[in-house]
């Protein structure tokens, strides 16, 4: 065991018999509960003894942290070792003295020495992890939208209608969540079970949504390897997104009535065709009523597809929803099909977030794990007052067209004349291709010393589909 002996809170792992005051700190820091046997027996499935952190006073923890081991989707369908920081806390009693920074500047030094080139992390709050070389790396957007602005754009029906039946979602009045139906063309009887005279239902066992896709309700535990391969699929294409092992599908699906909060148990639809799984989404819903008036509300979970007919045919069926009068969907990406697929964009009422910020913790390895949009040829005066190794000048070469798609890159010190100069916070905030450089750059925090490097840069960057990580961990 190593331990730090710098100053008055010497910061070493835990012991297996320490946790009770590791998470005493956590619990007192988030004003949070203790976990219960179940939450004990999810959260410990995934537990890193080995990448705990704690500062004591004494005997007693008073200050924090630790890392998941990682595999991170970033451009060109590449995969690198990232560390996952997590449980950031320090007690009440010992904030303002310095254990904070002792713990995250340790830590960088063990990621570092792990030989893993990128550390990620979710935020509690803003104004603290810039200061240790993290940026804003992706972003999410919040929808929520109310009964009836579900309904789907005709050019986004799910698949092709074939002669005399209708898209779930779809009444008798010919318009529903799935497309639009001349009035008048659908012959009695033809409406798919599940739907109902309104032309709004919940899909059923195999219920029909166009382009050989059917929809199915199974049980999340049951679907579990379905889930999967869809996950794997859309991780490979999608910066941002890191691997799943069992425990953490274990954990993904983990519904305890004491976290649901008034939910009903955690559920699970398919978008299916002859060839397997093409999406899913796991999601909960509210029953609340007003006298004889409902007023449920349906929150997705999580919504994955690997191709646009799958995802608008899972949420014309989850937007059309009976008796429900609300239905959120947190953290999608900035780039959701459904802001092109709704007839109507703005009745998802978007709110913008941060997502999932990333430090470079080895910046010739992590600039050369990725692919680049566009050829570029750049050197980088590069600030980095925690890893000194990063800093100086660094030349960013394409090279080859990289094996899964956009351009291969090398990153080599330079003695040549800087065509720009940041900081680490910056070059992490950009990473991905979720924060563009040159927005920064107008904002003043990368400086240009070549003419047109920037604009070269940022379109090299940048990366489509855009970085999303869908899970808070």
């Amino acid at each position: 065991m190593t331990q730090s002996a710098s100053g008055p809170y010497p910061i070493r792992p835990i012991e297996d018999d320490e946790l009770d005051g590791f998470m005493n700190v956590d619990e007192h820091a988030f004003n949070t509960s203790p976990w219960s046997e179940g939450d004990r027996r999810v959260a410990l499935d995934r537990f890193e003894f080995d990448r705990t952190l704690a500062a004591f006073d004494d005997t007693t923890p008073v200050g924090v942290t630790m890392c998941y081991s990682f595999r991170l989707s970033v451009p060109g369908q590449e995969v690198l070792p990232a560390a996952g920081v997590t449980f950031v806390s320090v007690l009440p009693t010992h904030r303002r003295r310095g254990v904070l920074r002792s713990l995250m500047l340790r830590q960088l030094a063990d990621v570092r020495d792990r030989g893993e080139p990128l550390a990620i992390l979710w935020a509690s709050e803003a104004v603290i992890y810039g200061r240790y070389g993290y940026g804003r790396a992706s972003w999410h957007l919040d929808f929520t939208l109310h009964r009836g602005e579900g309904r789907l754009a005709a050019a986004a029906s799910a698949g092709p209608v074939p002669a005399g039946t209708v898209p779930a979602g779809t009444g008798a009045a010919g318009t529903g969540a799935a497309g639009t139906v001349p009035a008048g063309t659908v012959p009695a009887g033809t409406v798919p079970a599940g739907t109902g005279a309104a032309g709004t239902g919940a899909a059923g066992m195999g219920t029909p949504a166009g382009d050989g896709l059917r929809l199915r309700i199974a049980e999340p535990d049951a679907a579990l390897p379905e889930l999967a391969k869809v996950y794997d699929a859309v991780l490979a294409t999608r910066p941002g997104m890191f691997g799943r092992n069992e425990a953490w599908w274990r954990s993904t699906i983990y519904d305890p009535a004491e976290h649901r909060q008034g939910a009903g148990p955690l559920r699970c639809l398919l978008a299916e065709d002859a060839s397997g799984t093409r999406g899913y989404a796991l999601y909960a819903g509210v029953d609340t009523w007003a006298g004889f008036l409902p007023e449920n509300v349906l929150t997705v979970r999580e919504l994955m597809a690997t191709d646009p007919a799958a995802s608008a045919a899972l949420c014309a069926d989850l937007l059309s929803r009976d008796l429900t009068t609300e239905f959120r969907l947190p953290r999608r990406p900035v780039d959701d099909p459904l802001l092109y697929q709704l007839a109507d964009p703005r009745r998802t009422r978007p709110k913008l977030n941060d997502n999932l910020w990333v430090r470079i913790v080895d910046l010739p390895r992590a600039l050369a794990g990725r692919s680049y949009a566009c050829p570029v040829d750049v050197v980088l005066e590069v600030r980095d007052e925690i890893l000194p190794a990063n800093a100086g000048r660094w030349r960013l070469t394409t090279t080859a067209e990289a094996p899964g798609g956009g351009l291969a890159a090398s990153c080599v010190p330079a003695n040549a004349p800087a065509d720009l100069a940041l900081d680490v916070t910056e070059l992490g905030a950009a990473y991905l291709g979720g924060t563009r450089l040159g927005a920064m750059a107008g904002s003043g925090l990368v400086a240009e010393l070549r003419p047109g490097a920037i604009r070269q840069l940022t379109a090299a960057l940048a990366w489509d589909p855009a970085p999303w990580c869908p899970m808070v961990f």
